[in-house]
């Protein structure tokens, strides 16, 4: 596969890592005001979105679905059944399994919550249909960043221009 990657491929301001790493930063930004006063961090906030979609779920699920590892789950899960949000117990018919639950209080705090994809929306001002393409394309990159590669890491050739 051949690859144009211009005069500088070294460039900041070409580097895909630095657009992400920014718009990242930049959108999780926006969701900082609307979670403080439920109380909640965006990685809080992930997993409560995981719960609300369907639980019981096991640590093991909510790390996969999550795509977090376990040392990074296990604080945020402690934080929220502080906050009692969640509750962790062992699962009757496996007790190596930890089971997270949500609580009254974290059921009802969706209702809250339910505010936030439409204000960040609003906060973007760019049309549903940019942003549903865009999270389209983020889906294909994580998905080629996670498929391990079949061929040896190879520095990628310039295509030279027709003499």
């Amino acid at each position: 596969m051949t690859t144009d990657l211009g005069d500088d491929p070294l460039a900041l301001d070409r580097q895909v890592c630095f657009a992400l790493a920014v718009a990242a930063r930049s959108v999780i930004g926006l969701y900082r005001p609307l979670l403080e006063p439920m109380g909640l961090t965006h990685p809080q906030y992930l997993v409560m979105l995981a719960l609300w979609e369907g639980e019981p779920r096991s640590v093991k699920d909510l790390s996969s679905t999550l795509q977090l590892e376990s040392a990074t789950l296990s604080p945020l899960l402690k934080r929220l059944e502080a906050a009692d949000y969640i509750t962790r117990r062992r699962s009757i018919d496996d007790e190596r399994l930890l089971v997270v639950e949500l609580t009254d209080a974290g059921r009802a705090l969706r209702a809250e919550a339910e505010k936030i994809p439409y204000a960040v929306v609003e906060r973007l001002a760019l049309p549903v249909s940019d942003l549903e393409d865009l999270h389209t394309s983020l889906s294909r990159v994580i998905r080629a960043a996670a498929t391990p590669a079949t061929t040896a890491a190879a520095p990628a050739t310039t295509e030279a221009a027709p003499a």
